[in-house]
């Protein structure tokens, strides 16, 4: 049976779009925006969730009922969390501009991209081969390290991957590699094949 994996993009989080380094409650626009995700996620598909905030504030205004996964957590920002991506820049720019560019970097003592980009290949290789359609809603950084190893590429890709918020990344394993495919939530938007190309990993998968 082939796995059909959809990853949906919580709003917020992104330093590369939002100002402030990490979890936050949702405002009353994303809670609005996410709502329209009821019209294409089935609320009888398997859901996990990462264990933020506002990716749980997202499965409720979706009404998916997902439990928490602990290897979805948004990337670990060390001292830097709660700060703004202005003061960063101000007060360490040699810091952010390694952050940005070397996946091993570790600048605000926390988890490195490459570190995130292991785990989270780590999460979706332990995803079972009978689970047939199921979702996933988690953080930008989360789907972007997904995305580097569904596709193969180098980790410092990573920066280099839009996902916007409530982004949808259709995931298909078959044949031994993942199809990818991107998407909206609004149900007058059909998925993009933006991304197709057939990645061949030794996960173990027939």
């Amino acid at each position: 049976m082939p796995i059909d994996l959809t990853l949906l993009c919580a709003p917020g989080g992104d330093p590369t779009l939002d100002p402030l380094l990490g979890d936050a409650h949702l405002s009353e626009d994303s809670m609005h925006m996410a709502g329209a995700a009821r019209a294409v996620l089935s609320p009888r598909e398997p859901a996990v969730r990462a264990p933020s905030i506002r990716c749980s504030e997202t499965a409720d205004a979706i009404g998916l009922v997902a439990s928490s996964e602990p290897m979805l957590r948004d990337l670990n920002v060390g001292r830097w969390c709660g700060r703004t991506v202005g003061e960063v820049a101000a007060t360490d720019p040699d810091g952010l501009t390694a952050w940005l560019t070397d996946p091993d970097a570790t600048p605000h003592d926390g988890e490195s991209v490459r570190q995130l980009c292991r785990r989270s290949a780590d999460w979706l290789s332990s995803v079972a081969p009978h689970t047939g359609n199921a979702v996933a809603i988690t953080e930008a950084a989360v789907i972007r390290a997904v995305l580097i190893d569904a596709l193969a590429v180098p980790a410092r890709a990573f920066w280099h991957l839009a996902v916007p918020p409530l982004c949808a990344v259709f995931l298909t394993w078959r044949g031994g590699g993942w199809d990818v495919q991107f998407g909206g939530v609004s149900p007058q938007e059909p998925r993009r094949r933006l991304l197709s190309r057939r990645a061949t990993l030794a996960t173990g998968r027939a």
